[in-house]
């Protein structure tokens, strides 16, 4: 016979896996009427629970097959109502008894027979299996059994016989009828094997039948790399590691004890819940297997202290590995028995995740209160709510929030000898900038206020308290910082890198995400200025002030508008079957309501249907500066902003009840720094970007568009960015595309630092010494009562001196003392990073750090007013396109981002000061060098100029009756230029304020330039 065949490939898994402690199942003990291998359930049942299969005896009768048979239509029916997983996990109760049908290793093994019944597990293989109970000709190439019940197939191809995984597919969508017991009610997933490749799926539905992969990557496990799995070692497959590793006794129980779970699924009528067989059962991926088996193993090897990065990517599942790993550290045992967390504590943001922990762990736990969540709507403060969980025995999983986690590290300092795992729920950290404030508040309380200059909360709690060696972080995210590797990554060399990756580019090539710059296409704004002022200016402020009218001026709206709702029509509109959705993204909230206003009013001139447009942003927003025109997100959206999410959601096309019961549609949201991370939104397919996106941000914003969906594929994607650069984005997802590292930082950086800072001569010895001790001995009081009071109130008067000597200096030399104050802060910063990473033993360093930390605040500030820019008008405008661009990232391995050097602090540098008449034509020549005639609002007015009855007018008349001629002839001449351009024309006549504003700046620029031609 020859080598290379199927059944050679069957040989060779089967002898591994009996090697392993499988045993080989026998074809005709599986009786397909009831689904089960009744001699390997009766063996399991006879040698572990001997007496309890005695009395049980009694009612079945005296013949043991018939009472077997009995036993074995109880199980099947059990199952039927329960599912495998309940049953395995759970036992049945028959007559009084509990029979257990399986059992799992235990968490600790004190006991001498603790293993002993765990071992009594009966794993079987059956090859060439005869399912079917109606056609005895339909095989399996294999089935695998946990004590007589089924709960996985296999069908294995080998590409030397001119097969491959891709018909191992195709067998299981057309050969294999989805009815069938086994695959109905029975088996729980179902394996396509190849030598290369591995997928499964969890339901079989003919041609619905949905595989994903179940590769290690092709770098392996845990490492940069796309799909598919690295080249096999002598004598082994690629994918060797499925019967060797996942099918491996131990880890085979351990996932269906503590991985395999069901959705919750659509509650029926009556507040039903839907039966075990029709919810999505969820398995774990690969690279989730591993990584919670990685980081598990090595949490119990070396206990509390350690911490962990995992940089997975978006589409990677990674609420389901939280939750996996959630619920595993918090009955982990080290090898000396000995539990490794006392409890662990989950920080996120995401109500989704909360539900999602406290079903899933229900299914393995059966035991309500394992998993509680510190809420504002539970009686007591949040302090009371988290010292009672911390301190209680029910709950193991405690889920919190950003605001909440510094009461958790508050409570902690209290609770000695015990030992807390953090999950860090970071890429989910926040929708705006109001959690990083409000983490910042409470913080204060714990000594700790700053928000790191990436604006990151989560690094900044971590940083309030550092490494002790009762917290282990576990830290989830897809786009590391250097400061977040650096604390929470793995050191090897003189590199810190992530303890585990998934990586974008293999969750792009799985296609549990789409790439969201293969279809990117850059617009530029051309304009010019004239202004009829000349001052010195601030440049930086002038220029952001100038660039800010320009952008924000009712033409530039316009236009902006136009070319957004348009393409949306054209491009987007019909999409996903009528369903497909688009986010602006904004500079600020100004612009995000000037802009939603302007595209909601072209939607309307225009008549165009389905382009619901919705805005988010946070707080008040004053429009132009006027008290007339205050508004917020839930008075433009009549609805709350918790609201927002479920309404952008909802589709006409999926609503049944559409017809008779109309409801708005939103299909356009505009955003200001809000739903830029955290947000999924598997509609979006659209985004139009106006405002710079650097770093991070770029691929946070981004990814929003990345999501699957049933209905969406690569083609629907679609980035129209009108702020930034091609090569610039694409150059911001590279160190994230595979793997990311930093450099170690220089632990000396600090005595510069405090160099810098000592030099200016500022702070004396004496004052700080004496800070020292009062804030050693405030820290023996709680917070609260007269005696802290008393503390707080001796702190502020020892840096009174400095604050007063600093004040004296910013009147005499304003710029040394801002020098002074950018020292400071950069030595706080740094000291804040590094002493988390190097922890210096120097005790001088920390009463910098904590005397600083206290007179920053304290220290006055000049004035800055702001800037005069006197009249501005825009003269011209064009928004054009300026590149197609398909950016897909090629493979380069391992990105290595700047460490923390140290570099950008320092002091203040005094602000360029330039002409506003230089700083116009400089502006103008950046920004309108290639504007032409037809993009001239001077073009018309000019033409207008020409006309003798204008020219006397100007002479005659003040600026406001002269446009009583002005106005008319201009608007002839406008309508002359633009009249091939329908969509302007009607624009122009249809909007009373942009016609009107169009002439105002027409007028006055003609009106002067009349005058001053005769002056």
């Amino acid at each position: 016979m020859a080598v290379h065949t199927e059944l050679k490939f069957e040989d060779a898994i089967e002898a591994t896996m009996i090697k392993a402690g499988w045993q080989q199942g026998r074809r005709r003990d599986y009786d397909p009427e009831l689904g089960l291998d009744t001699e390997q359930l009766a063996a399991f049942v006879n040698a572990t629970q001997a007496d309890v299969w005695t009395q049980l005896r009694v009612h079945y009768g005296d013949s043991i097959g018939e009472a077997r048979r009995a036993f074995a239509r109880h199980v099947a029916k059990e199952i039927d109502k329960r599912g495998a997983v309940d049953v395995l996990r759970h036992g049945v109760r028959d007559r009084g008894h509990l029979i257990r049908l399986a059992y799992f290793r235990p968490a600790h093994t004190l006991a001498d027979d603790a293993l002993f019944l765990y071992e009594q597990n009966r794993l079987s293989v059956t090859r060439q299996l005869a399912y079917s109970g109606r056609d005895r000709g339909k095989e399996l190439d294999l089935a695998l059994f946990v004590n007589g019940i089924p709960v996985a197939t296999a069908e294995l191809k080998n590409p030397l016989t001119g097969q491959t995984v891709e018909d191992a597919k195709e067998q299981y969508r057309h050969c294999r009828d989805p009815r069938e017991l086994l695959f109905a009610k029975r088996t729980l997933v179902h394996f396509a094997v190849d030598p290369d490749l591995v997928f499964l799926t969890t339901r079989l539905a003919r041609e619905q039948t949905r595989f994903l992969p179940f590769n290690t990557g092709s770098a392996g496990p845990g490492s940069h790399g796309g799909a598919g799995n690295p080249p096999a070692e002598p004598g082994r497959y690629r994918t060797s590691y499925l019967w060797e590793e996942v099918w491996q006794p131990e880890a085979w129980l351990d996932i269906l004890r503590r991985f395999v779970h069901m959705e919750e699924g659509t509650q029926l009528r009556g507040g039903r819940k839907p039966g075990p067989h029709s919810r999505n059962l969820i398995f774990p991926r690969y690279h989730q297997w591993h990584t919670v088996r990685s980081l598990v193993d090595h949490a119990a090897q070396h206990g509390a202290g350690q911490n962990y990065l995992v940089e997975h990517s978006a589409g990677s599942g990674k609420s389901n590995t939280i939750a996996w790993l959630a619920h595993r550290l918090s009955n982990l045992h080290g090898a000396d028995d000995q539990q490794v967390f006392d409890k662990v504590v989950v920080i996120t943001d995401r109500s989704v995740l909360d539900r999602q922990l406290q079903d899933t762990i229900y299914q393995f736990e059966h035991r309500a209160g394992v998993v509680s969540k510190i809420s504002n709507k539970a009686e007591g403060s949040k302090s009371e709510q988290v010292a009672e969980k911390l301190a209680g025995e029910t709950t193991k999983i405690l889920i919190v929030t950003l605001q909440t986690f510094p009461y958790v590290l508050e409570k902690v300092d209290g609770l000695r000898g015990k030992r807390f795992a953090i999950i860090i729920d970071e890429a989910h950290s926040s929708q705006s900038g109001e959690s990083a404030a409000a983490l910042k508040r409470v913080l204060t309380k714990l000594g700790s206020d700053d928000i790191d200059e990436d604006n990151d909360p989560l690094t900044a709690a971590a940083l309030a308290r550092g490494q002790h060696d009762s917290l282990s972080y576990f830290a989830f995210t897809a786009t590391p910082k250097p400061k977040t590797l650096e604390l929470f990554g793995t050191r090897r060399g003189e590199t810190w890198r992530p303890f585990h990756v998934y990586s974008m580019r293999q969750a792009i090539e799985e296609g549990f995400i789409l790439d969201v710059l293969r279809n990117y296409v850059t617009y530029k704004t051309y304009w010019r200025l004239v202004g009829d002022d000349d001052h010195e200016v601030d440049q930086r402020k002038a220029s952001a002030a100038l660039a800010r009218f320009a952008v924000l001026s009712p033409n530039s709206l316009e236009q902006r508008a136009e070319l957004i709702v348009e393409h949306f029509v054209k491009h987007t509109r019909g999409r996903l079957g009528g369903r497909a959705k688009a986010m602006v993204v904004t500079r600020s909230r100004e612009h995000a309501v000037k802009l939603y206003r302007k595209i909601k009013a072209y939607a309307d001139m225009r008549g165009y249907e389905g382009c619901g447009v919705l805005v988010a942003f946070s707080g008040e927003v004053k429009v132009d500066n006027l008290d007339s025109d205050k508004v917020t997100e839930p008075s433009l959206n009549s609805f709350s902003e918790a609201a927002l999410p479920k309404a952008f959601a909802y589709t006409r096309a999926d609503d049944p009840n559409a017809a008779t019961t109309p409801r708005p549609e939103y299909r356009i949201l505009v955003v200001a720094e809000k739903y830029q991370t955290g947000f999924d939104q598997p509609l979006l397919t659209t985004m139009y970007v106006d405002k710079a996106l650097k770093g991070v941000a770029a691929v946070q914003t981004l990814s929003r568009l990345n999501r699957t969906h049933p209905r969406k594929g690569q083609d629907d994607l679609f980035v129209l960015d009108l702020a930034n650069e091609a090569e610039d984005v694409q150059q911001a997802f590279k160190p994230f595309f595979e793997t990311t590292i930093t450099n170690s930082t220089d632990p000396n950086l600090i005595y510069d630092a405090e160099r810098a800072v000592m030099d200016h001569q500022l702070l004396v010895e004496s004052e700080m010494e004496a800070f020292a001790d009062e804030y050693l001995r405030a820290q023996q009081f709680t917070g609260e009562g007269t005696e802290w009071n008393h503390a707080h109130a001796a702190l502020y008067r020892l840096t009174d001196p400095a604050r007063d000597r600093f004040a004296q200096l910013l009147e005499d030399e304003s710029e040394q003392a801002e020098a002074f104050r950018s020292d400071l802060r950069d030595y706080v910063r740094k000291y804040g990073f590094l002493a988390q990473v190097v922890g210096y033993p120097d005790r001088t360093l920390e009463r910098l750090y904590v005397y600083g930390k206290m007179l920053l605040p304290r220290l006055p500030r000049r004035q800055d007013p702001g800037v005069d820019l006197g009249q501005v008008d825009l003269t011209h405008l064009r928004i054009g396109k300026t590149g197609e661009h398909n950016m897909a990232l090629a493979a380069e391995g391992e990105q290595v981002l700047p460490g923390f050097t140290g570099e950008g602090g320092g002091a203040q540098q005094e602000r360029p000061v330039s002409s506003l008449a230089e700083l116009i034509a400089e502006l103008n020549e950046r920004f309108g060098s290639n504007l032409g005639e037809s993009d001239l609002v001077r073009g018309p007015a000019e033409a207008a100029m020409s006309e003798p009855q204008v020219r006397a007018a100007a002479f005659a008349n003040d600026e406001e009756n002269f446009g009583h001629v002005f106005d008319e002839v201009f608007e002839d001449k406008l309508y002359e230029r633009i009249e091939n351009d329908t969509k302007a024309v009607q624009m122009f006549a249809d909007d009373a304020q942009f016609n009107s504003e169009l002439k105002s700046i027409a007028r006055r620029y003609a009106y002067e330039s009349l005058r001053r031609d005769v002056t």
